[in-house]
């Protein structure tokens, strides 16, 4: 199944495009606190999800951090690739894109966010631009 057909599905089971309305509907807490660089991750503790978002990175950036930390929830909820990055030699870029590339879709799914341009969505949000001119330029 594609990342999008996922993303549809998952917000036709919420009913919702709000990424705060689907974590709470899926029970998963959003935890806010001082991360450093690190925008957000999401722990999996026997099948149970915490979102960590940065308190510290404007409120843009947390809104598409939730909705990357869900695309790693929804599409690979057993790699822990914040863990794997730092302790192992093993490549994560593969599941970071396709959390960006779920997060994206699951963006421009948003009312409010429909007509954001390019240039703001990375600059303000934080979504790598590259990912962005795949999106549009494919």
């Amino acid at each position: 199944m594609t990342i999008k057909k996922r993303v549809n599905q998952l917000l036709k089971k919420y009913g919702t495009a709000d990424p705060f309305e689907i974590a709470k509907a899926k029970g998963i807490p959003i935890i806010y606190r001082p991360l450093g660089s690190r925008y957000g991750f999401f722990t999996n503790y026997y099948r149970t999800f915490t979102i960590q978002i940065n308190d510290g990175i404007p409120y843009k950036k947390q809104l598409y951090t939730l909705m990357h930390e869900l695309g790693h929830i929804s599409l690979h909820p057993e790699i822990n690739s914040a863990f794997l990055k730092a302790n192992t030699y093993y490549m994560t870029d593969r599941y970071e894109k396709e959390a960006h590339e779920f997060a994206i879709e699951m963006f421009y799914n948003q009312d409010e966010l429909k007509n954001v341009t390019v240039k703001e969505a990375t600059e303000e949000y934080g979504i790598p631009k590259q990912l962005l001119k795949k999106k549009f330029y494919d």
